[in-house]
């Protein structure tokens, strides 16, 4: 089995990651390390929790701390992030990997004062970790020089996408020098995320530990069919009865988010919520207390499906299903981390039928219906196995007699 002193790490990384009890790289790390520590290009398709921070965070740190020393320290890596969460994780990784290094680096996203991010620029960095919008803007400002950037990083390229980054990405990699190296990594590999890695990739090797869109295969998942109303009632239930340890419950609207929030505190559970509206300062908070053991549970919206790395956490409910299946993936990759095994349950009312076809197809399996339990909903587990019908021009999905209509899915906001 392949260590990482196999890897041709440098001592001071080979130390830091003995410090962290890292012995063996995983699936990821071991394709993409060795590639990259040549000098190639890397496109990565791999789900969440497969420790695809530490497969480019490494062979930069590396890179850097053999570059030829400048008179003024510049950046030259920049890794871009599509949510502040994922950010700070990155950044955490970089300080905890380069310990025993004399690198530096920022962190840098809106929701918070942008004066500390600009006093760490003046000072100078190696390696800049940023979301796109507060990166523009200090650049707008004259704070960030892009010109000596010798490592891009493109992490979470199908979420950058989806949250409407493109346009962004484009204008901030004009900034950059021709002569560079490149990865782009991503949990699915649809046509718009090859055709941006096709565009300023370089021939690039390319590392694939998982088929595209499917599921960590320690994670087992369930699905209840319950009405919506009773889904609190069915939440609270299997938090009473089952061993959950620290669990994540998505739903799809910040509102959503905060009524749950709100009957799990009136039921005497320890919970925090984090969603688009919440400040930065608000959002740190919760994570830390969920990070920490003082709060059970965290209420979240999409926002934080690919932004919360917590080894611990035993279990996923989808309060409500995602109205983009591939987001179901990134939500359950949340549990069964570090070869840990995890619980994904899923609640679907009459409404959410059509969703939950489309999450059975993009994993390409049907996932276990639990119909034992004193919330089931005989009409919701009839309409799942109605065929899917036709969509009328006005994009409506299908929806039993007499049920509430589903509201329309709206596209992310950008939120950095």
């Amino acid at each position: 089995m392949t260590t990482f002193a196999d890897l041709k790490l440098i001592e001071p990384l080979q130390k830091a990651l003995t410090a962290n009890d890292y012995t063996h790289p995983t699936a990821i790390q071991a394709k993409s390390i060795p590639a990259l520590l040549q000098g190639r290009d890397v496109v990565g398709c791999a789900q969440t929790g497969t420790g695809k921070t530490a497969a480019f965070a490494l062979p930069v740190l590396q890179h850097i701390s053999q570059s030829e020393p400048s008179k003024k320290r510049v950046p030259k890596a920049l890794i871009l992030s599509p949510t502040r969460e994922l950010a700070a994780q990155i950044g955490e990784s970089f300080q905890s990997y380069g310990r025993f290094l004399k690198t530096k680096q920022v962190v840098i996203f809106g929701g918070v004062n942008e004066k500390p991010q600009i006093a760490r620029l003046k000072e100078g960095v190696d390696i800049i970790v940023a979301t796109p919008g507060r990166l523009i803007d200090l650049g707008n400002q004259g704070y960030v020089d892009l010109s000596n950037v010798g490592f891009f990083v493109l992490d979470e390229a199908d979420r950058m996408l989806d949250m409407g980054f493109l346009p962004d990405i484009k204008r901030i990699m004009k900034q950059l020098p021709a002569k560079r190296q490149n990865l782009l990594f991503s949990a699915t590999m649809p046509k718009a995320i090859e055709e941006l890695a096709n565009s300023f990739l370089d021939n690039p090797v390319r590392v694939e530990v998982q088929p595209q869109s499917s599921t960590v295969e320690k994670i087992s998942q369930q699905v209840m069919f319950v009405a919506k109303n009773d889904k609190p009632g069915l939440l609270m239930s299997i938090l009473k009865t089952e061993d959950v340890g620290q669990a994540i419950v998505f739903t799809r609207t910040k509102h959503g988010a905060n009524k749950v929030h709100k009957k799990l505190l009136g039921a005497g559970f320890k919970a925090e919520v984090i969603h688009g509206n919440k400040s930065q300062g608000a959002r740190n908070s919760a994570l830390d207390a969920f990070r920490n053991g003082k709060s059970q549970l965290l209420i979240a919206t999409d926002i934080a499906s690919r932004g919360i790395d917590v080894e611990e956490i035993t279990h996923v409910f989808n309060f409500d299903l995602p109205n983009d299946s591939e987001n179901y993936v990134h939500r359950i990759g949340r549990t069964g981390r570090a070869g840990r095994s995890g619980s994904s349950i899923s609640f679907c009312d009459e409404t959410e039928t059509g969703y939950l076809k489309d999450i059975e197809k993009i994993i390409g399996e049907s996932i276990p219906h639990v119909v034992d339990h004193d919330f089931h909903m005989e009409e919701a587990l009839k309409a799942c196995a109605l065929p899917a019908p036709k969509k009328k021009k006005s994009g409506r999905g299908f929806r039993p007699r007499n049920s509430s209509p589903r509201n329309s899915s709206q596209r992310s906001r950008r939120t950095n």
